[in-house]
């Protein structure tokens, strides 16, 4: 028997769900009507997920605009009710009048909680340790500023937990706090430290939010929802024409608000697709506490939150040698999409792509990422 992440306790608890597709998956037989199968699993994904209740920004506050290499630049703040503001950065292209298709990008995780934003877009001269963050996952680019260059209106705001929403080690009980200090840009050595004292603290976040009666990815979703309706709601972005995408934690929270959000016309997965099983018993080590939602493996496979959104077009993408997944559970997470956007009548809608190398989105895959939403989008070079 192969050992497990539990020992022999694996594949007992690996079967607890029972052989076959989930409670609610649509590859099972007794749904036929994509719409009411859609209906009854987002019902049953959003009561997993216990969202909290958010207070709706009424006041988005410019703090700076400007210009950055051939681009309009606006950083943004925003209260959501809890915590620190949420800050984000818009970017689109200079001197665009007309109303042009929006894009949400979702920054990574990568261990690195005292970044958000900056990790995929660019307004100002580089921190060091972001050039070292784009060349080793984005091909040396800020993706979210290329797309922008490509005709839309790009989005990227700091998720629950990073940059301007991370958790400050002196504002915790003193059992947790440590030796955690404030890192500032100017000292790397102070940075490396809080992601470090971040990484052991990330259990301790999960844990209190079931505690309080919510999840990671619920506050995650409806955290990014507030951008979503943020970007929707600007007179430059043609609401009818939105899309979502991201790298590994990224590509966790497309699947998320791409399976629930109708108002997702095309969604890119990057870096982020397994099964509960593979987790369970192999990867589970490799990841971060923000995936997990109780009691829903009995009820929807991973690959099938993504795939409430069929039959909309959907991107996914995998590398080969992406040590955080296991190949045959990303196979098999492509076949159930294919089963399910088969079903769904949009099986010309799904692209599932493999790329050599390990954990990234470089340029070829964004050129094809990019291609993807300028098809479905409507947006050209």
């Amino acid at each position: 028997m192969q050992a497990t992440m539990i020992g022999d306790y694996g594949e007992w608890a690996a079967g607890l769900a029972g052989d076959g597709p989930a409670k609610l998956s649509f590859r099972r037989d007794e749904f036929v009507d994509v719409d009411d199968w859609r209906r009854r699993a987002r019902q049953r994904v959003i009561e997993r997920l216990a969202p909290p209740t958010l207070q709706t920004p009424t006041d988005i506050e410019l703090v700076e605009s400007g210009r950055h290499d051939g681009l309009d630049v606006e950083l943004l703040r925003w209260d959501v009710g809890y915590g620190r503001a949420t800050e984000a950065v818009l970017l689109k292209p200079t001197g665009q009048k007309a109303p042009l298709p929006g894009v949400l990008a979702l920054h990574d995780h990568a261990g690195k909680k005292y970044w958000g934003r900056r990790k995929i877009a660019r307004w100002a001269k580089r921190h060091p340790l972001m050039v070292e963050h784009h060349e080793q996952y984005y091909g040396g680019r800020a993706w979210a500023n290329e797309l922008a260059r490509r005709g839309y209106v790009v989005l990227v705001h700091d998720a629950f937990g990073f940059a301007s929403r991370r958790v400050r080690p002196v504002e915790c009980a003193e059992p947790v706090r440590g030796v955690g200090v404030e890192p500032t840009d100017d000292d790397h050595d102070s940075i490396d430290a809080y992601n470090r004292w971040a990484a052991g603290h990330e259990h301790i976040m999960a844990k209190s939010l079931f505690c309080a009666g919510t999840t990671w990815p619920g506050v995650f979703w409806q955290e990014d929802r507030v951008a979503l309706d943020i970007l929707a709601a600007r007179d430059d972005v043609d609401a009818g024409r939105l899309g979502c995408g991201g790298l590994s934690g990224g590509g966790l929270r497309t699947c998320f608000l791409a399976g629930l959000d109708d108002r997702i016309g095309c969604a890119v997965c990057a870096g982020f697709m397994s099964t509960w099983r593979d987790f369970l018993l192999r990867k589970v080590h490799t990841h971060t506490w923000m995936m997990y939602v109780p009691l829903l493996p009995a009820e929807l496979d991973f690959p099938e939150i993504l795939g409430l959104r069929a039959p909309a077009p959907t991107m996914v993408m995998h590398c080969t040698e992406d040590r955080l997944f296991s190949n045959e559970a990303v196979r098999n997470g492509e076949i159930m999409l294919e089963t399910v956007f088969g079903k769904a009548g949009g099986a010309d809608n799904l692209r599932f792509e493999y790329y050599p190398g390990g954990h990234k989105f470089d340029v070829t895959m964004q050129r094809e990422a990019f291609d993807f939403f300028d098809r479905h989008l409507g947006c050209g070079d």
